[in-house]
């Protein structure tokens, strides 16, 4: 898709569809109001009518005839001016994106990025723009030949902009926003394969090909053996029930100096989650297959990062896993040795993403990390303690926290911070290992962070759950492609120190 920024007028401008913004109670937007005095009062009379409305996300679609400069205009309520916050600003780009996709029109104008925004620049607003209508675009056709016949028709869309400098912002914008949509995509569609396509070998096969893509990028993929040499006993006890091997697989980007520590992600790649001996239900078990979204989102973080160029050194890392029962899987009671050299009692084998993650956190000591985040489809307590809204973040240093939840408002992919205090750790104690993999029935989520934190007392370190928010169910369900977003505007203010 073409994406064009201009200084001009809407009303000189000519599209198949044009997009602007009312508020409440029917205020219009300044190009709005350039449309309705061109359109001799067409918008407020549709306000005039009720049939347009200033409701956050209400959209009304007014024609025009064959011979008009806009064959339709697009107007979209954006609520009360003094509240319109980044969510809600994007509920708002939501909604329009999926009318242009239902007006299968192919050049739209899009005004949306002059409204007035709390915490957000021109830059931002047209980055929301673009990964927005971007993800409406998205098709999963990999394993749905039919899907391949649904057209896309949108192919050029246009920004206005009133000065240079304003230009200028919403061309980076749009810069920014179409890799984080590349990565979400790539996210998208790796989450979204059937667990018998997307194996730990499929995985570590698409940080190679991202390599043919990146010549900047270096990966090397550990097989079992390897990882036995270095002892990681939790990572491989957790696919011995599995005929899929397990991969560790490292992605090295050097976009910094060369004495420069890095950032390193950690991502879950559990392929497929049957829970183990610890059997799940049956019902809704197909989702398992999104198990691997951490590191999906870690790949689709590094795909962008590697698009955008930025002057940053960061490590991926995917630790990748298919969870089965079997004549040999573990058991609940057995007793690991982790890279570490910490013993884990293994409770419960359906707490497996704990285990590949431990042995990665040690693994990662050799890039001598400035910081790390890891990220994973972690607990279910997650989803019963925050909704599918945020993602939970808990971590060591709260300067880091902070920054995480500051780059998340920005884009919309939000989470929420919860308590990583000492006096949860004893929920851990066990008679026969240095540590349990689960912490009884209260506060799961904390309790798996801070058996991670056993692991992470040399970094400064903070854990995403992202259990709630990496996939959608029911009617719409699929890869959300979150936190890619989160996670490159994170990398975007560490490189350049925003």
């Amino acid at each position: 898709m073409d994406y064009i920024a201009k200084t001009t007028s809407v009303d000189k401008e000519s599209a198949d569809c044009v997009v602007v913004g009312i508020f409440k109670p029917k205020r219009l937007s300044d190009s709005a109001k350039k449309l309705d005095k061109l359109y001799k009062g067409s918008i407020t009379h549709a306000c005039q009518r009720g049939t347009a409305g200033g409701n956050i996300g209400q959209i009304t679609t007014l024609h025009n005839s064959g011979r008009s400069k806009h064959n339709c205009i697009i107007v979209v309520g954006c609520g009360d001016p003094n509240e319109l916050t980044v969510s809600a600003y994007q509920r708002v780009l939501a909604a329009v994106a999926s009318e242009i996709k239902n007006n299968k029109t192919s050049h739209v104008i899009n005004c949306l990025t002059e409204l007035a925004v709390k915490d957000a620049d021109i830059l931002t607003k047209a980055q929301l723009c673009v990964t927005a209508i971007e993800s409406a675009m998205y098709r999963y056709s990999e394993t749905k030949p039919s899907a391949t016949n649904s057209k896309i028709h949108l192919k050029k869309q246009k920004f206005i902009s009133s000065t240079k400098q304003e230009l200028d912002d919403i061309r980076d914008g749009i810069e920014i926003g179409q890799a984080i949509s590349h990565g979400m995509d790539l996210a998208k569609e790796l989450g979204n394969l059937p667990g018998n396509v997307c194996t730990p070998t499929y995985l570590a096969e698409q940080a190679l090909e991202l390599k043919k893509e990146y010549k900047s990028l270096k990966v090397t993929v550990l097989e079992e053996t390897q990882m036995k040499k270095l002892g990681m006993g939790a990572l491989l006890s957790v696919s011995h029930g599995s005929v899929e091997p397990a991969k560790l697989v490292t992605m090295e980007y050097n976009g910094g100096e060369a004495d420069e520590r890095p950032i390193v992600l950690v991502g879950k790649g559990i392929t497929f989650d049957t829970g183990g001996i610890s059997l799940k239900p049956g019902a809704t078990m197909d989702e398992m297959k999104f198990d691997m979204c951490g590191a999906a989102s870690v790949l689709g973080t590094m795909k962008s990062c590697c698009e955008l160029e930025l002057p940053i050194n960061v490590v991926c890392v995917i630790a990748c896993a298919e969870n089965m029962p079997g004549g040999k899987a573990t058991k609940p009671g057995d007793v690991v040795t982790t890279m570490s050299g910490q013993t884990v009692e293994i409770l419960n084998t359906d707490a497996e993403g704990r285990l590949v993650l431990c042995d990665a956190l040690t693994y990662i000591d050799k890039f001598d990390p400035e910081i790390v985040i890891d990220v994973a489809t972690l607990t279910g307590a997650c989803v019963v303690a925050l909704g599918q809204i945020p993602s939970g973040v808990m971590s060591n240093d709260d300067d880091l926290a902070k920054a995480l939840i500051k780059a998340g408002e920005l884009t919309g992919d939000r989470t929420w911070q919860l308590p990583l205090w000492d006096e949860y750790q004893s929920q851990l104690d066990s008679n026969f290992a240095d540590i349990a993999n689960i912490g009884g029935r209260w506060g799961g989520t904390i309790t798996a962070a801070c058996f991670l934190s056993r692991f992470t007392k040399k970094y400064t370190w903070a854990h995403l759950d992202i259990a709630g928010i990496a996939w959608h169910q029911g009617k719409m369900k699929g890869a959300t492609g979150r936190p890619v977003p989160l996670l490159t505007e994170y990398l975007l203010h560490q490189a350049y120190e925003m």
